[in-house]
C-alpha cells in the first residue's frame, strides 16, 4: 500500500484523481504485491508481461461498465484462466486469493493435502511456463470462467458454513465474503446458476444463529429454534431460487438451493416435505453424480422411508471406498444404526467419525452420542 500511495502522489497530480480512488489504490497495492512476490520466487519470465503498476491500476479502475468493480473478484477471474485445469483453477484461487490453507482446501476437495499442494505447484508452473498474463478478462471471456468462479465462491462459503477445523463450527468471515462475492456476480452476470448459488448461500446462512448453543455446541437441523432463522435471508433466497428455476436453464446450485428452500419453508421439522427433497436429490444426481450428493439423498430417503433404506445406500457408498475418509458419511451411518438399535455398529461408526473430525463442536457432539449409547 505504501508503493500504491507513492504511485498516486506521482500520478494523480499529473493525470487527475481517478473516478474510484479506493479501487485504484487497492488494485495498485495488490498488483505491486504480486510483482514483488514474483521477483522473490524468481518468476523472471513473467515480468515481461507485467505493465507498470499505474497502467494496471488505471485499467482496473475504469468505470466504462465493462470492468469488474471488485478487486478480489477480478483476481478470482484471473486465477480461473481456461488454460489451467478446472481443479487447479479452484485450488490456486482458494489458496492465493481467498487465503485458505492447503489443508482447508484439501478438505473441501476430499483430497490428501500433499496431492492438493502438488496441484497448486503445477498450476503455478503452468502460469510461468505458458506465460499467462495477469489481466482483467474481457466480458466475452467471463462466461468461459463462470463455472470455476462459482465453484470457488461455493467452496469458500462451505468452509465458512462448516469449518474444516478449529474451535468454532463456522467461519463467519469466509461465508460473509462468499455472499459479498455472490452479490457482485449477480450484478455482473445474472445467470440462473449465479442466482441459484446466491439463493443457496442465503438460505443456509439464514440458520447460522440457531446452529449452535451459547457455548458453541452443535445443534442439529431438526432441533434448531426456527424462530431464530433469518427471515429476510430466507425470503430473498426463496425469491432467487424461484427466478433460477423459472428460467428452465438451472443447474446444480439452483437444485441445492431448492432443497434448502424446502427446509426453510417448513414451520417445524415434522412438517418437512421429505418426498419433495428426495425428488430434488434424484434430479441433482442425474445432473451431477457425486458420492456426497448420494449420501445426502440417502439421509433424506431415511427420513422418508425409514433408516433401513438409507443405511443400505450409505453402506454401498462406503463399500465403494468413495467416502472412506469423509467424517459425515460415518456420522450418518452411526446415526442410522443408532435409530435401528444396532448400537455396536453405531459405536464403531461414531468412533470412525470422531477420528476424522477436526472441529471441537462436532467432536463434542459425537462424544455425547457415544456416551448416550453406553447408557
Amino acid at each position: 500500500m505504501q508503493d500504491a500511495f507513492a504511485a498516486a502522489v506521482e500520478q494523480w497530480p499529473r493525470d487527475g484523481v481517478p473516478a474510484n480512488p479506493r479501487a485504484w489504490l487497492v488494485s495498485a497495492g495488490r498488483f505491486k504485491a504480486i510483482d514483488s512476490s514474483r521477483r522473490r520466487e524468481r518468476f523472471d519470465s513473467l515480468e515481461d508481461h507485467i505493465d507498470q503498476v499505474e497502467a494496471i491500476a488505471d485499467e482496473s479502475a475504469a468505470t466504462d461498465g465493462e470492468s469488474l468493480e471488485d478487486d478480489r473478484l477480478r483476481l478470482i477471474f484471473t486465477c480461473c484462466h481456461p488454460a489451467l485445469p478446472p481443479d487447479a483453477q479452484v485450488a490456486l484461487t482458494l489458496r492465493e486469493v481467498c487465503g485458505l490453507t492447503t489443508e482447508e482446501i484439501a478438505h473441501a476437495f476430499l483430497t490428501p493435502a500433499p496431492t492438493l499442494a502438488q496441484r497448486i505447484v503445477r498450476a503455478k508452473s503452468k502460469i510461468r511456463d505458458a506465460r499467462i498474463p495477469y489481466l482483467v478478462p474481457e466480458r466475452s471471456d467471463l462466461q468461459d470462467r463462470l463455472d470455476s468462479v462459482l465453484r470457488v465462491i461455493y467452496l469458500v462459503f462451505n468452509e465458512g458454513y462448516s469449518a474444516s477445523s478449529g474451535e468454532s463450527l463456522t467461519r463467519h468471515d469466509l461465508s460473509t465474503e462468499a455472499i459479498r462475492l455472490g452479490r457482485l456476480m449477480m450484478e455482473l452476470l445474472p445467470e440462473p446458476e449465479v442466482l441459484g448459488l446466491m439463493g443457496l448461500m442465503l438460505l443456509n446462512e439464514s440458520r447460522r444463529a440457531a446452529r449452535t448453543t451459547s457455548s458453541g455446541d452443535l445443534i442439529l437441523l431438526q432441533d434448531q429454534d426456527r424462530s431464530r432463522w433469518n427471515k429476510q435471508q430466507i425470503a430473498e433466497g426463496v425469491t432467487l431460487v424461484e427466478r433460477a428455476l423459472s428460467s428452465q436453464r438451472f443447474g446444480p446450485y439452483a437444485l441445492q438451493a431448492a432443497i434448502a428452500a424446502v427446509h426453510a419453508e417448513a414451520p417445524d421439522a415434522g412438517a418437512t416435505d421429505w418426498a419433495q427433497i428426495v425428488g430434488l436429490y434424484d434430479l441433482l444426481l442425474q445432473m451431477e453424480p457425486s458420492p456426497v450428493i448420494d449420501l445426502n439423498r440417502a439421509v433424506a430417503l431415511a427420513m422418508r422411508d425409514g433408516p433401513e433404506k438409507g443405511l443400505a445406500i450409505v453402506d454401498a457408498i462406503l463399500a465403494r471406498g468413495e467416502l472412506e475418509d469423509y467424517r459425515l458419511a460415518h456420522a450418518a451411518r452411526a446415526d442410522l444404526c443408532r435409530r435401528l438399535g444396532r448400537n455396536a455398529e453405531a459405536r464403531d461408526a461414531y468412533k470412525r467419525a470422531l477420528a476424522l473430525t477436526r472441529t471441537e463442536p462436532e467432536r463434542r457432539f459425537l462424544e455425547r452420542r457415544l456416551a448416550e449409547l453406553k447408557n
